[in-house]
């Protein structure tokens, strides 16, 4: 009786000893080899392997025990029959004859096989399977250990996958975090750094390394702020707890000072993140590059303030001139009653290709294409009028043409692609203020044909040659302040190149002039 007694206390320390061992893990692969290995050594097992059900349901062998790695994938097929053919009628007979073949198929040697269904709160896990060589028989306190030794083990896996599956999202997030295109930072309740992403080194000049664990205030530097910042917005009472009916998040926006002396347009949106009292936990601060959308923005101002100027010159001639010639109390020669009306009419004709260009543009910009009514296009006869018409508004440029007797015909809408060669030339007057020869010419193969418009201006910058064609755009200098324009010609002029499935490139270098080409399938 006192060895009985003495065996039980023994059985009861080592259940103690192995269910701590496999709960202090959290380790989902060693848990599952803790928990094999101790099955083992209380079932006297030789062979053995557990299996977990994944979010489909399906029973996946994650842990072996004596199992030759070239089996693995027989067992695992194995093990998926055996619990189909157990799924709609489940018979512990037929159970163990299964589980019998599975242990004559590993080793041959093996007599005997124990299932443990692994469950927690009622959901079942997996399956833990021991085979061993010999036959025996339970007695209810063995199988009272078992289970408990199963349901501790049970524990420790669901705390496993659980620790997983918090591991991977954690992983996850921060490659998302690294990754992002916006910079991220997140901020403690003090305000220093404990997380500072690549695009924030990238915007602020900063090392991750180096910004970490700083105040904030040391790396966010700002030269001009349009808003309160988070410093202002945190003494005026954001955030410092959890509100009802406060501003969920703070936007700051201005010129950050970065770390090399070079300023950066951004755009800062702060999150309040707390912890389960309602008090400030973390602060997720959202960092975006709005340099472009800064540049966008001026653009359209001057584009608003040039358009405006642009209507109101020829509004203002149209009037003046119709105003003098109603004039009651002078009689006006036939000769001024036509001089008068020509400029009416040319400055009508300026102001309806100004509000046709503003109609394409927005049209373009809804639709993303410009019709084209296609017919055959004589470029070479289309420039030659072209140079006619500009010639008369020059005197100190000359025009020279350059086609060869047999340029082709190509297919095209001959009035989009008169408007190109009306902006390329109307361009090139503008910007060579001091005359000189303006050449328009072309070069034909096989399956194309090139247009260009050269010029002998004040040439275009590199940086600029990138943004010609962008919406808007002109060319920064005191020769475009004093020059008219939208800056939408060239936008218009590659959008109608484009749109006949051809490109329209440029060649320019300061003081030298420059040459648009535009090229078109025949």
């Amino acid at each position: 009786m006192l060895a009985l007694l003495d065996f039980r206390v023994r059985q009861r320390d080592f259940l103690l000893e192995i269910g701590r061992a496999i709960t202090e893990q959290l380790d989902l692969t060693e848990v599952l080899k803790r928990v094999l290995n101790a099955s083992a050594a209380m079932l006297s097992g030789q062979i053995g392997f557990i299996a977990l059900r994944d979010s489909s349901g399906i029973y996946r062998i994650r842990a072996t025990l004596g199992v030759d790695a070239a089996h693995l994938s027989q067992l695992d097929e194995q093990f998926k029959q055996l619990l189909a053919s157990i799924s709609d009628n489940f018979d512990y007979d037929v159970m163990n004859s299964r589980l019998g073949e599975i242990a004559a198929a590993i080793d041959s040697r093996m007599r005997q096989s124990f299932a443990l269904p692994l469950v927690f709160a009622e959901e079942p896990l997996g399956m833990l399977i021991v085979f061993r060589s010999y036959r025996g028989s339970a007695t209810p306190d063995d199988v009272q250990v078992l289970q408990s030794f199963a349901d501790q083990a049970a524990i420790a896996v669901h705390n496993a996958q659980l620790y997983e599956r918090i591991d991977q999202e954690r992983r996850r997030l921060a490659a998302i975090l690294q990754h992002s295109a916006d910079g991220v930072m997140i901020l403690d309740d003090k305000l220093n750094i404990t997380s500072f992403n690549r695009a924030l080194e990238r915007l602020t000049g900063w090392r991750a390394a180096d910004a970490i664990g700083k105040p904030q205030d040391e790396v966010i530097v700002w030269q001009k702020v349009n808003q309160p910042d988070l410093r202002a917005a945190l003494d005026d009472g954001w955030a410092k707890e959890q509100k009802p009916n406060q501003p969920e998040t703070l936007y700051v926006e201005g010129e950050l000072l970065r770390s090399d002396g070079l300023t950066q347009s951004v755009a800062i949106l702060y999150a309040p993140l707390y912890s389960a009292t309602g008090e400030l936990a973390n602060i997720i601060a959202n960092v975006r590059d709005i340099t472009n959308f800064r540049q966008a923005q001026e653009m359209q101002n001057t584009f608003i303030s040039t358009v405006s100027h642009e209507l109101k010159t020829p509004v203002a001639l149209i009037k003046g001139h119709a105003a003098t010639l109603r004039r009651d109390d002078v009689t006006w020669t036939d000769d001024i009653v036509r001089e008068y009306s020509a400029v009416i009419e040319d400055e009508s004709d300026r102001l309806a290709a100004l509000i046709d260009n503003l109609l394409t543009a927005s049209r373009l910009q809804a639709d993303h294409k410009i019709p084209i009514n296609n017919g055959d296009v004589q470029l070479d006869e289309l420039a030659r009028r072209a140079v006619e018409r500009f010639s008369t508004q020059t005197t100190i440029h000359t025009f020279k043409l350059n086609f060869p007797n047999d340029f082709p015909v190509i297919p095209g809408d001959q009035t989009k692609l008169r408007q190109v060669i009306d902006n390329l030339l109307s361009n090139a007057i503008k910007y060579s203020p001091d005359g000189g020869t303006i050449e328009v010419g072309g070069t034909a193969t096989d399956t194309h044909v090139t247009v260009y418009v050269r010029d002998q201006g004040i040439g275009i910058k590199e940086d600029d040659q990138q943004r010609v064609f962008d919406r808007f755009y002109r060319v920064e200098g005191k020769l475009s302040r004093r020059t008219q324009g939208t800056g939408l010609g060239l936008f218009l002029s590659k959008a109608i190149i484009e749109a006949h499935g051809g490109s329209i490139r440029l060649e320019s270098q300061p003081g030298q002039g420059s040459t648009f080409y535009f090229t078109l399938p025949i």
